[in-house]
């Protein structure tokens, strides 16, 4: 097979991880976003009333303290916030080494074709 498809080929790869791992970081920041509204937001307890949010919050948070005169701590507990943070790691390693591995790629691409074609203006020379 000659340079020029196998070239085509490792560029298009590079542009796609690039691409996979821009879309896996939007995730991963969509994700904290989320984590962010959830835990600094207040919110309403079912028609209740509104409840402050959980980080500033000096009532308790925990489920097995949850009756019915005290609904808002049932409502966003920290396992939940902790959940969507840990799910944010892995997308976000992930998306930062493929687009990571893409850019490299495509840069070692370009620098390869550069030697080559000074390669070639040397061998025209002489």
């Amino acid at each position: 097979m000659t340079p020029i498809p196998l070239d085509i080929r490792l560029r298009k790869r590079a542009k796609n991880a690039e691409a996979w791992g821009f879309v896996l970081m939007a995730v991963a920041i969509a994700l904290w976003v989320w984590f962010a509204v959830l835990l600094l937001v207040p919110y309403d307890a079912g028609g209740s009333g509104t409840c402050e949010s959980r980080l500033f919050t000096d009532g308790p948070t925990a489920n097995a303290q949850a009756d019915f005169r005290n609904p808002c701590a049932a409502q966003r507990d920290w396992p939940e916030l902790l959940g969507i943070l840990g799910l944010s790691v892995p997308v976000s390693v992930a998306g930062a080494v493929l687009h990571t591995s893409g850019v490299a790629s495509q840069r070692l691409n370009e620098h390869a074709a550069e030697i080559a074609r000074l390669k070639e203006l040397v061998e025209r020379r002489g």
